[in-house]
């Protein structure tokens, strides 16, 4: 039996609605039977927050609360997903027009983590926030790679949501799973 002082995995990210939700999730399949590419099935369709990090599964709660706390101040505002992109070789993507809100949320997300749980975003040292849905990644082959992308770099795709909450994903040691949703505040402009 697991002790509830261990650390677990956790990251955070912005969930689509439906129907978004159920067609990513049928790409994702798409890149799996095409293409021998499954480890995005590891997750839901998700756009990257915060990194993956590890926390004490006791102090889940605390965790939780303080991320609400946070999200409820911040009013929600739409996001729009637009065409596929990739990072050559391995990885193709919904990607996520360009969104001052979206960045601007992030970055303050980004640092309520750092000041509040000492949680540090490695990544983004290197890489500037890229708000992007992944398809098919790591175990996409170089060779079949190109192949994909001939499939889905001239394919049209957009829609839109709103995004009024965020979902703290738990890894469970084999895929990650949704734990919490955190609220943003009703956008009074989008009434």
């Amino acid at each position: 039996m697991k002790n509830s002082s261990d650390l677990q995995r956790y990251f955070l990210a912005i969930i689509p609605p439906e129907p978004i939700l159920s067609e990513a999730h049928a790409l994702k399949l798409h890149f799996k039977e095409a293409y021998n590419s499954k480890a995005s099935l590891h997750s839901p369709p998700h756009i990257t927050l915060h990194m993956p990090f590890l926390w004490k599964e006791k102090k889940e709660r605390m965790l939780i609360d303080s991320l609400q706390s946070f999200t409820s101040t911040k009013e929600s505002f739409d996001i729009t997903l637009h065409d596929f992109k990739a990072f050559a070789p391995r990885v193709i993507y919904i990607d996520v027009e360009p969104n001052p809100f979206l960045q601007q949320f992030q970055k303050e997300l980004e640092r309520f983590c750092k000041k509040s749980f000492q949680l540090f975003n490695a990544n983004r040292l290197d890489l500037p926030f890229h708000p992007h849905l992944t398809l098919a990644f790591r175990d996409l082959k170089k060779d079949t790679f190109n192949l994909a992308w001939d499939e889905f770099k001239s394919r049209e795709y957009r829609c839109g949501f709103n995004l009024d909450r965020i979902a703290l994903l738990k890894h469970d040691g084999q895929v990650w799973q949704i734990q919490a949703w955190c609220s943003l505040s009703p956008n009074k402009d989008l009434k």
